[in-house]
């Protein structure tokens, strides 16, 4: 998605008034809403592609996978979000000033672009990683076939990476994606790559 743009100080509840009745989605940092602009379709082929993995692979099990539409709450740091893909296992926790709003995803996956890539990877993650469900961040590059993962162990972030031909594994939820299946792309001309 790209880099939200400034829109108004307000508080909170008048944040949810905003959303309610507004087309365009807005994230939400401690009084201040920025609204976010559309993806490409790329950024929403990758998406859907790591929606269609993560359900498949979680299909009978006590996990749920929820798209871009879910707004993540990280009340700690008074931070509102719509990450790309985040999935919650077991129980769905709510915000206590937003009952739409999640708490407690134990992964959370954002398709980087241009314009995202230094707050997804920054500031972002800083706050991603006051949610004490968080165990998994996934990053997925649009500029190359590579898929990052910074794994909670104990009270430090590892990073763990694949490419083209890899899997890669999401201990949380004990899935292992598979690389080239997250960018294939049915449109592409054979043999054309992904």
């Amino acid at each position: 998605m790209s880099q939200p743009a400034p829109v108004l100080r307000m508080t909170y509840a008048e944040y949810l008034e905003l959303e309610r009745s507004s087309e365009v989605k807005h994230e939400y940092l401690r009084g201040e809403a920025f609204a976010l602009a559309g993806g490409s379709p790329e950024h929403s082929r990758l998406a859907a592609n790591l929606i269609g993995e993560l359900r498949a692979a979680l299909r009978g099990r006590p996990c749920a996978v929820f798209t871009s539409d879910a707004r993540v709450r990280i009340e700690a740091t008074d931070r509102t979000t719509y990450p790309d893909v985040s999935v919650v296992c077991h129980r769905l926790q709510h915000a206590a000033d937003d009952p739409e709003a999640i708490v407690n995803p134990v992964v959370i996956v954002e398709v980087l672009s241009g314009a995202t890539e230094a707050d997804d990877r920054g500031e972002k993650f800083a706050h991603y990683r006051r949610l004490p469900s968080l165990r998994e961040y996934v990053l997925v590059s649009q500029r190359a076939t590579r898929i990052e993962v910074y794994r909670r162990q104990d009270d430090r972030w590892v990073l763990a990476e694949a490419g083209a031909g890899e899997a890669l594994r999401l201990e949380s939820i004990d899935v292992a994606l598979s690389v080239d299946e997250v960018y294939r792309d049915p449109l592409a001309a054979p043999g054309a790559g992904s």
